[in-house]
């Protein structure tokens, strides 16, 4: 298939990812890829080219710095952005558009698409991307929820056609059956407040255990106030670590912490810790009850540090070996992939459908030829084109597609 990929702007689709999106958006392009698709990412600058990348704008939250209107100069930059990519894409030869973007114009502009849209979830509702959706009603959107916390957060504004479970690359994250000793906990992810990481080093505090940390500070305040100061020879920040150095970091923890101030969508960070045979004790919001099992991790009370440190007491006591099985029976990035291929046909033979019982109405997959050029476009699943013929104005005017089996 001709797939293009829709990323968010905030950050560049590279390592050392700023978060779960990033990697996300950065395993299912390469994924695709490996198993012979051809992929575009449209993303930002610094992105890995790699991954088929076409650049449609600079990184909104590094050029903002030092900026007085900052916010307002990254919400022109990403408008102007997905404004011209998506009135590119309704000439472009493309299959199928997937948008793993957070942004409002992709989902609103989708029925304006001669192929299909498939958006995944990865955020419970907000109002910029609720507003989007709620405008994109003509039928050529799918959406798909990384978790059921987040299908169930969604349905009072939309239908959630398919709960994908994001998945990991289990050999990047390898088991370890022993931790290192002396003993340590870990937390990783991003430093900003909804992730919570001043519960962490409390409870570690509380249960005795010095903690190792890593992650990109993206909240200078935050930091400042409420980490540096509980910072120290048991509580040691790493710095933001790519993945080879962040998997030997957790698969040599004791136990991970995972402390979410929000309905966390689904948690990557649980996934990796579970691979490498890491039990978690973790705050018991969004998607994180989905994940764990008791043979796996506990689950705490919401910012309640007693009742993590409790859980972390517990969670050093469960197999790793339970912790693995469970990565490899619901994180693998193969199974990911294999639900979201089927989802990709699903919605193809739906578009091809529609558009045969349509009278008037062409699937036009690749660009419309100007009036005068020959030559037939021929689109997936064995549906063949004819050019469209010009009105008398000169101007493309609509034909009933013509299929050949």
């Amino acid at each position: 298939m001709r797939i293009g990929v829709i990323a968010h702007l905030k950050h560049p689709i590279r390592e050392p990812f700023a978060g779960g999106l990033e990697m996300h958006t950065h395993l299912l392009a390469t994924s695709l890829r490996d198993r012979g698709h051809d992929v575009t990412v449209f993303a930002s600058t610094r992105s890995e080219p790699e991954l088929g990348l076409e650049a449609i704008c600079d990184e909104t939250s590094l050029d903002a710095v030092g900026l007085a209107e900052a916010t307002d100069v990254a919400f022109f930059r990403e408008h102007h952005a997905y404004l011209r990519l998506m009135n590119d894409l309704r000439h472009r030869a493309f299959d199928l558009i997937h948008n793993n973007a957070l942004h409002y114009l992709p989902v609103a502009m989708a029925d304006a698409l001669p192929m299909p849209m498939v958006t995944t979830l990865h955020t419970p509702p907000f109002c910029w991307l609720e507003s989007g959706v709620r405008v994109a009603r003509g039928g050529n959107n799918s959406f798909v929820g990384v978790s059921e916390s987040i299908r169930t957060a969604w349905t009072p504004v939309t239908p959630v056609d398919a709960v994908i479970l994001n998945g990991i690359d289990l050999a990047r994250f390898a088991f370890a059956p022993e931790p290192e000793t002396p003993a340590y906990l870990v937390w990783y992810g991003r430093i900003v407040p909804e992730k919570g990481l001043h519960f962490a080093l409390d409870a570690a505090r509380r249960v005795g255990m010095p903690i190792r940390f890593a992650g990109p500070a993206l909240d200078r305040d935050y930091f400042d106030t409420e980490i540096a100061p509980r910072m120290g020879s048991d509580a040691v920040y790493l710095g933001h670590l790519d993945h080879a150095d962040l998997s030997r970091v957790i698969r040599g923890a004791t136990a991970f912490l995972c402390t979410p101030c929000w309905e966390e969508p689904y948690g990557l960070v649980v996934a990796e810790a579970l691979a490498c045979g890491v039990p978690v004790a973790a705050f018991a919001r969004g998607a994180i009850p989905e994940i764990l099992t008791p043979a796996c991790g506990v689950l705490a009370v919401p910012d309640d540090v007693a009742s993590l440190a409790d859980g972390a007491r517990r969670a050093v006591t469960l197999s790793r070996q339970a912790c693995r099985t469970r990565a490899e029976t619901l994180c693998d990035a193969n199974r990911m992939i294999d639900r979201y291929e089927a989802h990709y046909r699903s919605r193809l033979d739906q578009h091809a459908k529609a558009a045969r019982s349509h009278r008037g109405f062409a699937i036009m997959p690749r660009p419309v030829p100007l009036a005068g050029h020959s030559g037939h476009a021929k689109s997936l699943g064995g549906e063949e084109q004819y050019p469209v013929p010009a009105d008398p104005r000169g101007m493309a005017r609509p034909v009933e597609a013509r299929v050949f089996d």
